[in-house]
């Protein structure tokens, strides 16, 4: 067992049920109540800015990343990032968020947000987004609301309630949190 056997992929369908397995280990059920995996419902993650830790053929790691959108931002939800207990505090996880921080800057995206421990993270270059300026789902920690900005000034543009980029309808701007939109005005036939 040595990290320096650790290959780090592009995550593929052929990984889906590994994954799976790993997260169920790691979260438990109740990780499908949790806000996070609620955007997630919304639509499918980013397969080519995610990532797998594999070990001799076996996955030991991934992390996920699926475009958000809140108000007139965009940004990567980072997560759920696991490594299997027999190879958890080797660094694996933190390779993977590298890795995949770095991805998502060379793929053009500006922001990254997680719901996650705030010591662990902000060892990795992630700070708190300001209490209310983006609302979840489902109840979170507000402390546990992290980003880390690609491009100075991105996380600014997040505001209002999150959801998967995929939700938006008709390309108009979600709401401000608790701020009513109107409806664009119907087409003339």
């Amino acid at each position: 067992m040595s990290v320096n056997d650790i290959a780090y992929l592009p995550e593929n369908p052929a990984h889906d049920r590994a994954i799976d397995q790993i997260n169920e280990e790691a979260f438990g059920p109740g990780r499908f109540t949790r806000a996070a995996y609620k955007i997630r419902e919304g639509g499918p993650h980013e397969r080519d800015l995610s990532l797998v830790a594999v070990h001799w053929g076996k996955v030991i790691g991934s992390v996920r990343m699926t475009r958000i959108a809140a108000g007139e931002g965009r940004a990567l939800l980072l997560g759920p990032l696991a490594v299997i207990p027999d190879w958890k505090n080797l660094g694996i996880g933190r390779k993977l968020v590298a890795l995949a921080l770095e991805k998502s800057k060379a793929a053009g995206h500006e922001l990254v947000v997680l719901v996650g421990d705030a010591p662990y993270y902000s060892q990795l270059g992630f700070k708190r987004i300001p209490y209310g300026q983006i609302a979840m789902p489902r109840p979170v920690d507000r402390d546990r609301l992290l980003a880390y900005e690609l491009a100075d000034g991105a996380l600014a543009k997040l505001r209002g309630d999150v959801v998967h980029e995929d939700q938006l309808k008709g390309g108009f701007p979600l709401p401000v949190h608790g701020e009513r939109v109107a409806e664009p005005a119907a087409k003339p036939p």
